[in-house]
């Protein structure tokens, strides 16, 4: 066997569909939660123009959920998470939202959630 590290899901015919990778998830007491599906929703918002999720450290569940995101108008991290309250299980939804200016990306477009998590890692946001 060869592990690639991707994530992938059979659909009802078998095809397979690739859809993240093992070392994106999330892990919040044991619940393995990948970051795209909560990626997916905060862009549901209809003021949310880019989002990402990450982990970060919790003395409790070894990894909890945070989530960066730009918005358009004047709505904050709060009222997005009560969005989110709708669509994803409790223990989904971002313990906190952070309203940025804009998510940092790499040369070819590409969020990296462990950059975006160590910005926020500490008393301060630095983005």
């Amino acid at each position: 066997w060869f592990r690639t590290g991707d994530l992938g899901q059979l659909d009802a015919e078998s095809f397979l569909f690739l859809v993240g990778r093992i070392k994106e998830q999330i892990n919040r007491g044991g619940e393995k939660i990948s970051p795209l599906e909560i990626d997916a929703a905060l862009l549901r918002h209809p003021q949310v123009t880019e989002a990402v999720a990450f982990p970060v450290k919790s003395a409790v569940y070894g990894e909890e959920i945070e989530a960066a995101v730009v918005v358009k108008g004047d709505v904050d991290g709060e009222e997005v998470r009560r969005f989110l309250g709708g669509l994803l299980a409790p223990f989904k939804v971002p313990r906190k939202v952070h309203v940025v200016e804009a998510i940092p990306k790499t040369a070819t477009g590409k969020v990296q959630r462990r950059f975006v998590a160590e910005k926020f890692e500490g008393p301060k946001a630095k983005l």
